[in-house]
């Protein structure tokens, strides 16, 4: 087909091959980067040169930790390299089974089920726990996963302001009395790297009746005490119901998961279409996020590096003169303004070896691009201070700060 014709699939194609031309012309194009080897957890070797890695969903540095390599590399010699189909039919092997109590007891939770992508996962559990008649309540800044299944469910789809209590509570006031409600929150904001009121949003939920659904995929390995999530966090236990979270981020495998009660995950089980018609998890990649929780529980040391690295980050930053929004966490957003100064940013970091990458629109707002910078336990801080200098020369020359 061509798609130089003038319809409309062909004009938005067009568009985005324009825009992508102009960018990788003027040498402000950074994404799908090759990397072709990982250092240390911290640092990276992109076409040949190395660099100091700040754009890792790896919070805690677990990849490539021997324990957890090891796990998988005897999950392939017992089992192979992948499965023999669905888990509802020949797919399930008995490291699934161990993952799966391994996360119901992290999370301190009666049972749970995974999924082959946290994506999946998130559209998946919202389509086949809602339907019409139901009502779905989203925070605004919600990751596009929730949107999706809020959307593919076929319920009521209402969206509230950003981690704003009262229109939570105005716009549960509003959904008529006798039918089924469900609030979805991320835990940790995945742009914006602030933490939702959970003990309000936990306090909402129950006096109106409302199921709660927590995304911690930013949040597991990053919050708590322990790296348990938000509940540990705000020292809660078990107030959410449907507690979902990814397996490749803080665990560095691949794969979502829900953790609940087990009647709802027997329901899943036999409801969730993703569960009953997409292939099981590799046994290594399976083996690998088992092995990882529990590394995260025998190492605690690395949680409470990734808190002092994230307060070092922030402060620098702010310090420097940078707008890093309301982040607490690891996820350290450097306003740039417009999408042509978040590239720009973008091409003078990576000129100077320090990897991080822009987030532009749709994905945030107009005049809300930024530098969406991230550091793990594995960065030193030394590491940390040379990163921030290069952010803060590159800011300057661009005019930010």
């Amino acid at each position: 087909m061509d798609f130089n014709t003038d319809d409309a699939v062909s004009r938005r194609i067009k568009a985005f091959t324009d825009r992508v031309s102009m960018l990788k012309e003027n040498d402000l194009y950074f994404y799908n980067q090759p990397i072709e080897e990982i250092r240390g957890g911290a640092k990276v070797l992109v076409h040949g040169r190395e660099m100091g890695m700040y754009a890792s969903y790896g919070y805690l540095g677990l990849l490539g930790h021997p324990r957890i390599n090891e796990a998988s590399r005897k999950a392939i010699d017992k089992f192979g390299t992948g499965t023999n189909g669905v888990r509802t039919l020949a797919g399930t092997l008995t490291l699934h089974d161990e993952l799966e109590e391994t996360i119901a007891n992290f999370k301190h939770a009666e049972a749970a089920v995974t999924f082959t992508s946290g994506y999946v996962t998130n559209l998946t559990v919202i389509s086949t726990l809602m339907g019409r008649g139901d009502y779905v309540l989203s925070d605004k800044l919600n990751h596009a996963s929730i949107v999706d299944g809020c959307l593919m469910s076929g319920a009521e789809f209402r969206r509230f302001k950003h981690n704003d209590m009262d229109d939570l509570e105005h716009r549960l006031e509003q959904i008529p009395s006798g039918v089924s409600k469900l609030v979805i929150a991320d835990a940790v904001f995945s742009m914006d790297g602030d933490v939702i009121d959970l003990p309000k949003v936990v306090e909402i939920c129950k006096k109106h009746g409302a199921y709660l659904m927590m995304d911690e995929a930013h949040s597991v390995g990053v919050l708590g005490k322990t790296g348990r999530g938000i509940e540990e966090h705000f020292g809660l236990d078990d107030v959410v119901d449907i507690k979902m979270g990814t397996l490749s981020k803080t665990i560095p495998s691949v794969g979502g998961y829900v953790a609940g009660k087990k009647d709802l995950i027997n329901y899943l089980r036999h409801a969730s279409r993703a569960y009953i018609f997409s292939a099981a998890l590799p046994p290594a990649q399976a083996a690998a996020a088992n092995e990882a929780f529990k590394v995260i529980l025998d190492e605690p040391w690395r949680v409470e590096k990734l808190r002092r690295n994230g307060e070092l980050f922030i402060n620098g930053l702010k310090s420097a003169g940078f707008d890093t929004m309301l982040t607490t966490t690891a996820i350290v957003p450097v306003l740039c303004g417009s999408d042509e100064q978040a590239f720009a940013m973008t091409r003078e970091a990576q000129h100077h070896d320090v990897f991080v990458l822009p987030v532009v629109s749709p994905a945030v707002p107009e005049g809300q691009a930024r530098l969406r910078a991230t550091v793990t336990a594995a960065h030193e801080p030394g590491e940390i201070e040379r990163a921030m200098d290069v952010i803060a020369t590159a800011g300057k020359k661009i005019g930010i700060i």
